[in-house]
This record gives structure tokens, C-alpha cells and sequence, in this order.
């Protein structure tokens, strides 16, 4: 997408039309452009160390398994239980997507 976007932006096109086509914000757009005219090709690689940090790792598997185990049919049930004092990180995950993440079912 990064390379769509700088490639999308040598033609003449606008910063957000780039983006409605790369689902990019302008600003996203814009700082790629940049990126790519300062460092060349290796400015559009993702940089070691950087980006989102992941809301879970592997030592929080466990516990959202046994929360799901608990009430399969229910992901509010397991959120519960998770907000009750299983959950030990810092930040909320979103529960929701990573029950997704291991198959399972989250219609209520």
C-alpha cells in the first residue's frame, strides 16, 4: 500500500483521493510521499521497533482460553471474568477481536 499510495501520488493525485483508494488517511499519504523522497525504497520498509505494540501476548493465552471454557456461548460472560481481576496487563484488551483471533463463535 505504501508503494501504491507514493506510486498513486506521482500521478497527480491528491492526498486523499490516494487515500480512499489505499484506506490510508491523507496524512498517512503524505508522510509515506515524504518518507519515500528523503530515504528512497527503504524509507516504505517498516522500521524494526516500531508500530502498535500488541494488546496480548502468549502469557494472557491461558487465561482468556479458561474464561472462554467457563461460558462458550457467552463473550460477555468471559469479558467479565476477565475484568473481575483475571486480566493482569495495563491496557484493556479488545477482547472481542482476540476471541475472534482464536475461532471463536461471538455472536450473542
Amino acid at each position: 500500500m505504501r508503494c501504491r499510495a507514493v506510486l498513486l501520488k506521482s500521478t497527480g493525485l491528491s492526498s486523499k483521493a490516494i487515500g480512499l483508494q489505499t484506506e490510508m488517511s491523507h496524512v498517512s499519504v503524505n508522510s509515506w510521499v515524504k518518507r519515500f523522497l528523503v530515504e528512497g525504497i527503504d524509507g516504505l520498509q517498516t522500521r524494526p521497533g516500531r508500530g502498535r505494540k500488541p494488546i496480548m501476548d502468549c502469557t494472557d493465552e491461558e487465561v482468556v482460553r479458561k474464561a472462554i471454557e467457563q461460558d462458550r456461548q457467552s463473550v460477555s460472560k468471559a469479558r467479565e471474568s476477565l475484568a473481575e481481576g483475571h486480566w493482569q496487563g495495563s491496557e484493556r484488551p479488545d477482547i472481542q477481536a482476540f476471541f475472534i483471533s482464536l475461532g471463536a463463535n461471538i455472536s450473542e
